[in-house]
């Protein structure tokens, strides 16, 4: 059995340009649903394998990280341990994206020659668990490169940096590595369906009106947001707004909103700011109505979360 060794991830970041100009059903969006929160939770990518894999390669899942493969060539089988969340046996016979958003063992097993050809990396979200995007995404994700347009281009500058090696060619792919990842975000958002994503963060982003409201909220969390402001920016009325809202994305308007700036507040805390620092920008009077909040969404006050983080108070 094969064990790669993931290195610490560098100092690279998700790029983000402006998302795709359609939407899930074909009409165009005049506004960016990603960057917004790709600047507030990034996402960094580092190379640790290229060629081909023989036999069995363990992949082990670690706190905060996640995994992106590229099958270039050949077919496999992924196995993942019972009850784990995916299926426990997958084949793969096409070139293939492989994305793992969130820490989950897996097995790549191949021919013990002449084995598939694979470019990997590892993913570092930032906020671990509580990264936005991490949290709203399926276990697994597998997808036919042949599936996402443009795809093929950024891949072909992938790969000539992994196939031999040159002055900065480990920054460059890492780099390159996460404009792949953003190319399938992209895709993920216009293809719910067929992703079959889970109700959440991204199914919210993929619906045209909702996008805009949700947006909204990621872009101003500390407005004094009232169920008729969210509603107007989404175009809607209040009650068709609450019901879509709860059935695309899994939670009412006012507990998303409360969680937004939660996760926030989480990052924010982490980063060495105080609730009194923060306490405005997120929409709360003061830092004590703050660390009621925390205290009862998160099950703990602020003092002790930080220590569980390791931070200092």
């Amino acid at each position: 059995m094969a064990r790669l060794t993931e290195p610490a991830a560098p100092h690279s970041s998700i790029a983000t340009p402006a998302a795709d100009p359609k939407t899930g059903d074909g009409t165009a969006a005049s506004f960016d649903r990603l960057s917004s929160l790709l600047e507030r939770f990034r996402v960094r990518a580092h190379l640790f394998h290229s060629g081909p894999l023989c036999g069995v390669t363990h992949f082990a899942a670690a706190p905060g990280r996640g995994f992106l493969h590229v099958l270039r060539r050949g077919e496999m089988v992924v196995t993942h341990q019972p009850h784990a969340g995916p299926p426990e046996r997958l084949e793969v016979c096409e070139p293939s994206l492989l994305f793992y958003p969130r820490p989950l063992e897996h097995y790549f097993h191949n021919a013990p020659a002449e084995g598939s050809d694979f470019t990997c990396a590892a993913l570092d979200f930032e906020g671990g668990a509580s990264h936005p995007l991490a949290r709203a995404l399926p276990p697994i994700v597998v997808l036919p490169l042949s599936a996402v347009d443009g795809l093929q281009q950024s891949l072909d500058l992938l790969f000539a940096e992994t196939d031999r090696l040159r002055c900065g060619n480990r920054v460059l792919a890492d780099r390159l590595f996460e404009v792949v990842l953003l190319q399938l975000l992209r895709w993920l958002l216009d293809h719910p369906q067929q992703a079959q994503m889970p109700p959440g963060l991204l199914t919210g982003l993929a619906d045209p009106q909702l996008a805009r409201a949700l947006t909204a909220l990621h872009d101003g969390p500390g407005q004094p947001w009232s169920l008729a402001q969210m509603a107007a920016t989404a175009g809607m009325s209040r009650s068709a707004f609450a019901a879509r809202f709860k059935a695309v994305v899994g939670d009412t308007p006012a507990d998303y909103l409360a969680h937004w700036r939660l996760t926030l507040a989480q990052s924010h805390l982490r980063a060495g700011r105080s609730l009194k620092s923060i306490a405005g920008e997120l929409g709360y009077a003061n830092p004590s109505a703050l660390s009621r909040v925390f205290a009862q969404k998160l099950g703990m006050p602020v003092r002790a979360w930080l220590v569980m983080q390791g931070a200092a108070v």
